[in-house]
């Protein structure tokens, strides 16, 4: 690994400021942001960023000077521009696949670790394709879903993990509760991925060629069946399998991580409390998998929520979500829980800061290319979000008899 090591203008540099979530991101690292970091806001449109900057100056005086970066994302010099200055670059500007290539290329070409929020498999797999082998010549680390997608998910699994015996085959499921409205940015890329799932699929098969799994392990990531959860999870509610960037960037920390064991299962499920919603909502995902694929059905749902726009304070105050995991093997059963307030917005915004900041001064494992969180910064990660108020908790552990194979 040739890692690139010369000094950076800037510890992190968050793109995409002015929009709603970008924005929430900057206001928290205001809030938390040691003071001998260096960190700035790019964007292209300046009046926008100086408007933002009076605002953040209000929140902390001394950012009347923070530094102002243009930066366009149709604009691949500017790009590399951008990652030549910092050693971290968080972006929320998707939807990704339509404009978060430039970035990720420029990030590995020049040794800058990157995150983002992305929740597109798609996007996830070309960037690997593409941008991989590069990175770890570099020691660029390359982060995706960084935020609600997929931090409680793959470090709520990993904390699980963590609490069953070693070297057994493990087994982990996770049922989530969201109390919460999305914002415009995730479910425009929620129509593109489901538009473009031919070519996800394309480019996923491709992804495994190159990316194989490995050679004494196996790691499944099953989609699951409707059903009632499961007794000891306390919750009593209706299981649907859900069909998210998840699974798989779960399935990768697993497949990475030796600590996993030599068989390895996640399978995620929303909980839902009664029958009619869990009708209504298979479908209502049907029915929008089947309209995004025409043209002017497409146009028509993105025209119902515009990206960069958001629910006041109020709304997210009320806001609130849980992942349970249950995870066996070994003869042992645990059930752990990651919760949180609002998950599209303000954890997000929190978890992306802290990906950024841990990334910036946190010793870690030293690793290249494209990598998970777990694999990335795991437990480093993990404390930063319980300081910062995310629940991981354990709920129960347990005994359990073995099925017989």
């Amino acid at each position: 690994m040739a890692e690139v090591t010369q000094e950076r203008e800037f510890d992190v540099v968050l793109f995409g400021a002015t929009g709603f979530t970008g924005a929430l991101t900057a206001e928290y690292l205001v809030r938390h942001t040691p003071d001998d970091c260096r960190w700035a806001v790019a964007g292209r449109d300046r009046g926008r960023l100086e408007a933002l900057r009076g605002r953040l100056a209000a929140i902390r005086p001394e950012c009347a000077e923070l530094p102002l970066l243009h930066a366009d994302a149709a604009d691949a010099a500017s790009m590399r521009e951008l990652a030549a200055r910092a050693r971290v670059v968080a972006t929320t500007v998707g939807p990704y696949i339509r404009y978060g290539a430039p970035l990720v290329a420029a990030c590995a070409a020049a040794g800058t670790d990157y995150v983002d929020l992305c929740g597109e498999p798609e996007f996830v797999d070309l960037m690997y394709l593409r941008y991989h082998f590069q990175a770890r010549e570099t020691g660029a680390r390359l982060v995706h879903a960084c935020g609600f997608d997929s931090v409680p998910y793959d470090l709520g699994t990993q904390f699980t993990v963590e609490r069953l015996p070693e070297g057994e085959p493990l087994r982990v499921a996770a049922y989530v509760r969201v109390h919460a409205a999305f914002s415009g940015g995730t479910y425009a890329s929620t129509l593109f991925s489901v538009a473009r799932s031919d070519r996800a699929q394309r480019t996923a098969r491709e992804r495994r060629t190159a990316d194989p799994r490995p050679a004494h392990r196996s790691v499944r990531t099953p989609l699951g069946r409707i059903g009632r959860t499961p007794a000891h999870t306390g919750l009593d509610a209706w299981a649907v399998p859900l069909p998210t960037i998840d699974p798989q960037i779960v399935g990768r920390s697993a497949a990475a991580l030796e600590r996993y064991g030599p068989r390895f299962s996640y399978s995620e499920y929303a909980a839902l409390p009664n029958l009619p919603l869990t009708v209504g909502a298979v479908a209502g995902a049907g029915a929008v998998a089947a309209a995004v694929r025409l043209p002017a059905a497409r146009r028509f749902l993105l025209t119902r929520r515009t990206a960069g726009e958001g629910p006041g304070a109020e709304r997210r105050a009320r806001s609130w979500f849980t992942v349970r995991f249950s995870g066996e093997g070994g003869g042992r059963r645990v059930l752990t829980e990651v919760s949180g307030g609002d998950p599209g917005y303000d954890e997000t915004s929190k978890i992306l800061a802290e990906a950024a900041l841990c990334l910036a001064s946190d010793p870690l494992p030293a690793a290249s290319g494209q990598l998970t969180p777990a694999v990335a910064m795991g437990g480093a990660l993990r404390e930063r979000l319980v300081a910062a108020d995310l629940g991981f908790r354990v709920l129960a552990e347990s005994e359990v008899q073995e099925p017989e194979v």
